[in-house]
Parts: C-alpha cells; structure tokens; sequence
C-alpha cells in the first residue's frame, strides 16, 4: 500500500502523460492482436483458394497495422518515460526536503549513509518500476485478456490450454514473490550498510592512514561487501530459475496446441490458419503474463523502498519553522539565554543545565571550558539546531522558535569548528550567505579573515576552484575562507565556534585585530580553547559540566574562578614546556 500510495500521489502532475501512454498502449495492443487474426484469413482464405489478390491487400493491411503498432508503441514508451522520470525527479526532491527539515537529532538518528541510499537507490527503484509500468503493465493486462478473447473466437475447444497455461504460471510467479521479498528487504539494507562503511572510510581516510589501519578497513569492508553480494546472489538464483521455468511452460503449452490442435484439424473441426492464429494467441497471452512475471519480480523490491521512503516522510521533524513572519526580523542581535536547560534523548544528565547570559550588539562574549562542558551546544541552540527542553533563548526579545529560517539565517552566521567549504570557487563559497556581494566586499572580509594573500596568489585568485570539502587547500586556509564567508554574510550575531585552532599565534593575532572593525554594532559569540584568544572579549563565561560557572572579563576571572585560573595555568605550562617558550 505504501508503494500504491507513493506512486499514485507523485503520478497526479502527470496524468496528461499517463492517459496518453494507455491510449496508446490500448491502440498497439489491439494492433497486435488484430495481426494474427489477418494472417488467419491469408491462409485459409487466400493460400487456401489461390486468392493472389486477397493476399496482396490483407498483407498490405497487415502492413499499415504493423507500421501504426510502431508508432504507438515508441510514442507510448517516450510519454511513460516521461511520467516516470518526473515521478523520480519529484520524489528526489522530496528527500531532499524532507532530510533538510530534520532536526541534527533525527539525521543522525537514520544515518548519513541510509539517507543517501533513501534519495538515491530506493527512489531509483520506484522510478524503474513505474517505468515499467507504464511500458509493460499496461499492455500486459489488454495483451491477455484480449488474447484469451480472440484466441476463444478461433477455436474455443483449446480454450483449456489457455487456462491451464496461465494457472501454472501464477503459481509460479506467486512463489518466486514469497521467495524475492524478504531478499530484497535484506538488500536494502546491506545497500545500506555498504554505504556508510564506505562513507566512513573515504571521510577519515587520512586517519586510517595515519594508524596504518588500511588493512582493518579492507576487511571491515570486505565483511559488508561479502554481505550485500551474498544476498545478490540469492536474488540472482532465483531470477535464473524463473526463466528456465517460465520458457518450459511456453515450449510445453506450445506443443500441446500442435498435438491437440492437429487432431481437431485433421478431424474437420477447425482450419489450419484458425490452428495458427489459435498459438500466435496463446503464445501473446503467455508473454503477456511474462511481462507481468518480470514486473512481479520488481515490485517487492519497489514495495521495500517505498516503505523506507515512507518511514523517512512520516517522520515528524521536532524542529518547526515558521512559514510567514510573526516577528520582526532581529535587527540589533541581542542574544539572551533564560535557564535553558538541554539534553540530549536518552542521556542520564543534560548537557546544558540552566543557563543564563546575554551577549550585547557590539560587545563579544567568549565561552571557554574542558571538552564536553557544552559550549558548542550553546551555539547549536542559538542557531535552533536543537530546541531546549526548557527556558529560552532569544534574539532581540523573540524566541528564535518564532523566527522563519529565514530570518534566522539573515540574522546569524556561523564559522564551525571543522569549516567545510563546497565544490565551486572561492568566490561561490565566499557568496554562500549573500550572492549578492560585489567582488571588493569579497575581499575585503579576505582581508580581515586574513586570507587576501593566498587568495591573491592563487592562478585564478576568486575565481580558483575549490574542491568537495575544501579539501583543495590547507586547513588554515579553509578555516580562513569560512571566516571571511560569514562576514560576507553580514549578520547581526556571529559565532565563531573554535573557529581559529587552525591558525598560527601570529595569524590568530592579526585577525582577532582586524575583526572588531568588520562587526562593528553585531553580537559576537566565541567558543575559544586558547586563553590567548579571548582575553580582550568584553565578557567570558567559564563552562563546565554544562553550567556556567564563572562570567567576567579576563582579569576578573584571573582572581574570582578557579576553574578558569586552571585553565590559563594549564596553558601556560604547555607553553613553557614547548621551546623558547612557543606555542605548543
């Protein structure tokens, strides 16, 4: 149901192609049918009586038939593949959507790698087989009903072979459907699986190497491929016996029509075209029910990724934008954090535990704390990639729930802790978050990010190509682009999320110097690790087990938080202990 349901909802926009395909599917099949019928009359009409005319005009008939029989059989195909191709185009970018809308929870709760092969090989699955519906399903139906009825009008005392035929391969098809679903349900799943080893390897391909675990990986993915193709295989035998049976059938009915129907022509009871034109039916009836055998085959794995498709749909998002503006768009960036408390589903202990802050327009506020004191969750809740489980955080007074993504996305930009940049140019990514800036705006957030220099000497300078991930230049580099990318937006809230670990002491200097100019009167968040890169913020807050334990500036804290005084002490050491006293 859930496949019928899916088709049938994607197919509406494309019921002019539809209603064209069976039209013409109906005009080639009785074509097809009609042909046997005149080759009839050409024997015992013609061949019989020595008619040379009869002949002439009933094979110039037969003629214009096959010619038209063409005609719509290629127009009919070239509307279903048109339908078919739109249906698997619209659910495509159904998927897309619908991943787009997940919360950071949901997406990693599916999967990356199931979540591709839902967009990808499922959808494609569908498409395949609406293709062939429209192409097989619909002539096979008119194909063997309208076979059994001509085949009956030329000799209905064979009409049990017909019967007899069909029966059998009904049974058969039926079999080889209870044998295919389970397997392909298996499939998908091992499609799955494949997937998200081979993601995971080609995403950590350099850590691999680095603990030379090559050889651990070739076996972890020999283990999934040694899977997927073992229940290949499976499917594979089975598609290998249905042919071999289905063709036993066929040869078997084949001759029972020439030795029952011999005898019914050498008793009188029927002519020797009416004998041909009788097996000229049945062998169209039987690749009718053929056609269906070989859908049959498709269907049960169509049906696997329909429901795969439809548990993604039905998954409600626990995050909801709103679609029209209820709120003013933020205009200043004022971000407070009123006791907000998150968790995340099934842990013991929440990550955040009532927090409570305001970061002013113009002014930054820094968030220092160990490893998973949550500071990045923090800015994962001004940016609602998580709601939390109570208080609120706000955005000029408006709960960043009431905003549209819209709005949210004018009004904060963020510079991840792994910057990630996308297949195009230094300028496409530049332009991520405004296409509309000029090329000196480019620039110049380049030259307050600190990357104007490598830019400049780049072959193409804006215009260089950077590759899937941004793997075409260094990590500083890509960590640069992703600064000057979120001033180029030009945002009312900035977070900047460890965004400097990359950069040398020298470059983190000169950026943090040239940065209060580019956000001037905008709401500044850092989540920093090194102390030397917060001391100038006009307020830090010191986290630690998710709990705000310590807030002021540099100096304050040196004398009133233990917790942060470790943290510089810490710091310190590593420097002394590195030589002349550098960075470590």
């Amino acid at each position: 149901m859930a496949l019928l349901r899916l088709t049938l909802q994607h197919a509406k926009r494309y019921r002019v192609f539809i209603t064209l395909v069976l039209v013409l599917q109906l005009l080639a099949t009785i074509a097809a049918l009609w042909l046997p019928s005149l080759n009839a009359q050409i024997i015992d009409r013609g061949i019989a009586n020595g008619d040379t005319d009869f002949i002439w005009s009933t094979g110039a008939t037969m003629l214009l038939v096959s010619l038209a029989q063409v005609v719509a059989a290629v127009a009919a195909v070239y509307f279903g593949a048109r339908a078919s191709m739109g249906i698997g185009r619209d659910l495509r970018s159904r998927v897309y959507r619908k991943v787009d809308s997940l919360s950071t929870l949901e997406a990693t709760r599916f999967g990356a790698g199931t979540l591709i092969t839902r967009g990808t090989n499922d959808v494609q699955q569908i498409q395949m087989l609406a293709m062939m519906t429209f192409n097989f399903m619909v002539t096979a139906p008119i194909m063997a009903i309208g076979g059994i009825i001509m085949a009956l009008r030329e000799d209905a005392g064979l009409a049990w072979l017909v019967w007899a035929s069909v029966a059998v391969l009904a049974v058969i098809v039926s079999f080889l459907v209870w044998l295919l679903l389970p397997l392909f349900r298996k499939m998908q799943d091992r499609v799955d699986a494949i997937n998200g080893v081979l993601r995971e390897q080609i995403m950590g391909i350099r850590v691999v190497r680095a603990f030379v675990r090559e050889h651990f990986e070739a076996d972890r993915y020999e283990v999934a491929n040694r899977n997927i193709t073992d229940v290949s295989v499976k499917v594979g035998n089975v598609f290998v016996l249905m042919f071999p049976v289905i063709m036993m059938v066929l040869h078997i009915a084949t001759g029972a029509v020439l030795w029952f129907g011999g005898q019914r022509v050498d008793a009188g009871l029927v002519e020797v075209g009416s004998l041909t034109a009788f097996l000229q039916y049945l062998l169209q009836i039987l690749m009718a029910v053929m056609m269906g055998v070989f859908m049959t085959m498709m269907i049960p794995r169509a049906v696997v990724c329909a429901e795969r498709l439809r548990d993604l749909f039905d998954t409600q998002s626990a995050l909801s934008f709103p679609e029209t503006e209820s709120v003013p768009t933020p205009a200043a960036g004022r971000v407070e954090f009123r006791d907000v408390t998150f968790g995340f589903p099934g842990a013991e202990l929440p990550v955040i535990k009532n927090a409570s802050f305001v970061a002013e327009p113009g002014r930054t506020t820094a968030i220092i704390g160990s490893t998973g004191s949550g500071k990045t969750t923090l800015l994962n809740l001004v940016l609602r990639l998580f709601d939390p489980q109570s208080g609120s955080v706000t955005i000029d007074g408006s709960e960043v729930s009431r905003l549209t993504r819209a709005q949210l996305a004018s009004a904060v930009s963020l510079v991840p802790q792994r910057p990630y940049l996308f297949s195009g140019t230094v300028a496409t990514n530049l332009r991520f978050g405004n296409e509309a800036a000029s090329d000196d705006e480019l620039w110049e957030a380049l030259r307050v990010a600190q990357g104007d220099d490598f830019v400049r000497a780049k072959e193409h300078g804006l215009d260089e190509p950077i590759s899937q991930g941004g793997t075409s230049v260094s990590g500083g580099q890509r960590q640069r682009i992703s600064i000057a990318r979120a001033l180029v937006a030009r945002p009312r809230v900035y977070l900047f999320d460890d965004s400097f670990s990359a950069l040398d002491v020298a470059t983190d200097a000169r950026l943090r110097d040239a940065l209060p100019s580019a956000t001037a009167g905008a709401t500044t968040i850092i989540v920093a690790q090194r102390v030397s890169t917060i001391t100038d913020a006009d307020q830090i807050l010191v986290m630690e087990d998710g709990e705000i334990v310590g807030r002021g500036t540099h100096a304050e804290l040196l004398e009133q938080s233990p917790v942060y005084q470790e943290i510089v002490e810490s710091q310190l050491e590593k420097a002394d202990a590195t030589p002349n006293g550098g960075a470590a």
